[in-house]
């Protein structure tokens, strides 16, 4: 601009610009005399400053815990005004002192659970969920602890109510009958009751198992127990009702030995939970490569894109977990291991009703044809 107002005492101003490439308004604007700020005078209806001294003085003392409302009507009950409500919002403002001075609930801060397991054994998620009785408004509780890395049913129990003492048992036996060591093994779950509840908690304590919990009101921090209980009530043979608890167990029983054993499950690379949970996932895989081998041999024209290849065995398996970018973890394409499951027997307990039941490899009620429907 200095150079343009040098060149406008020869050129002229519009030439100036031109050739400057300026706009005159920019040019007339920089000419213009500062503005000169005066103090806005004081509306002769304001409160002086012994006046607002004295409101801030009844509001920090006497009518510390009342809102300006409140105390311009408790003046003018006494016979006194001093200024309006909206005034002494307007003193307060400009003492930096309008806040909410009422005690405000600080819920705490609940972080994402993030975990991770490698092998089996290593993370059990477990939950509870209701099954319709053989009338209406009467429910059997069905609980399940399950291993995120196989998905394998490690335990389950059907019980005519849902309670801590009898989670408290199911967990103590499932940890006893898998060997269990202190240290090893974590075991996340939702917020219900028997999951916080005290027997709960001093038990893991005191076999050396970390225990983990979701958020509050979030759903998908226990996602492999919640797709687990989908894949039970979406199953062609589960009923609308049972008649009985001693029905409820039999189906349980016929489906959590198909769900381990036959089951080819989409998140393990379509292996069943049991041969990852026990370390034939690799084997098996091999298996695999082989069939697929002879296959391309036989009709190469028939793979477009190549040699076949069975899915990757999975490498880690997340709840949660910390980065956002795709990882090989749980996911359709991955996998993990298995090995002969050893026959477990049923628990016995003296009390039908409570019995807990561990889960054996005998026979399948669930037909072949069947198969394929549950997920």
């Amino acid at each position: 601009m200095t150079a343009v107002e040098e060149a406008a005492v020869t050129l002229g101003t519009a030439p100036a610009c031109r050739a400057s490439g300026v706009p005159r308004a920019s040019l007339y604007r920089g000419r213009r005399p500062a503005p000169v700020v005066r103090p806005r005078p004081a509306p002769p209806r304001a409160l002086d400053p012994v006046e607002r001294q004295e409101v801030l003085d009844l509001l920090h003392t006497r009518f510390v815990d009342q809102a300006p409302g409140q105390v311009h009507a408790a003046l003018l009950d006494e016979g006194t005004y001093v200024c309006s409500p909206r005034t002494m919002y307007r003193l307060l403002e400009a003492a930096h002192e309008i806040k909410e001075r009422r005690d405000q609930v600080r819920r705490p801060h609940y972080a994402a659970p993030e975990l991770l397991a490698t092998r089996a054994n290593e993370v059990w998620s477990w939950d509870i969920t209701k099954l319709l009785g053989p009338a209406k408004w009467t429910y059997f509780y069905l609980y399940v602890i399950l291993d995120i890395f196989s998905r394998y049913v490690v335990g389950w129990m059907l019980a005519p109510r849902e309670s801590a003492t009898l989670a408290e048992r199911l967990i103590a036996e499932t940890c006893a009958k898998h060997d269990i060591q202190p240290g090893q093994l974590t075991i996340h779950a939702d917020r219900g009751g028997p999951m916080r509840s005290k027997p709960v908690a001093l038990l893991l304590a005191d076999l050396g198992v970390t225990k983990t919990h979701s958020r509050p009101r979030v759903s998908n921090d226990n996602p492999f127990s919640e797709a687990h209980f989908r894949t039970l009530k979406y199953c062609p043979q589960f009923p609308d009702r049972f008649g009985s608890i001693e029905d409820g167990r039999a189906f349980c029983q016929s489906f959590f030995r198909w769900y381990n054993h036959e089951h080819h499950h989409s998140g393990l690379g379509f292996l069943q939970p049991a041969v990852v949970h026990f370390g034939q996932a690799a084997a098996v895989r091999v298996h695999r490569e082989v069939v697929l081998a002879a296959a391309y041999v036989a009709h190469p024209e028939r793979f477009v894109n190549g040699p076949p290849r069975p899915a990757d065995l999975p490498t880690a398996v997340w709840i949660n977990p910390p980065v956002k970018t795709p990882a090989r973890q749980d996911a359709p394409g991955t996998t993990i291991v298995l090995s002969d499951d050893p026959q477990v027997d049923p628990i016995q307990e003296p009390d039908d009703d409570v019995r807990v039941v561990m889960i054996d490899r005998n026979a399948t009620l669930i037909t072949e044809p069947l198969v394929s429907q549950c997920h």
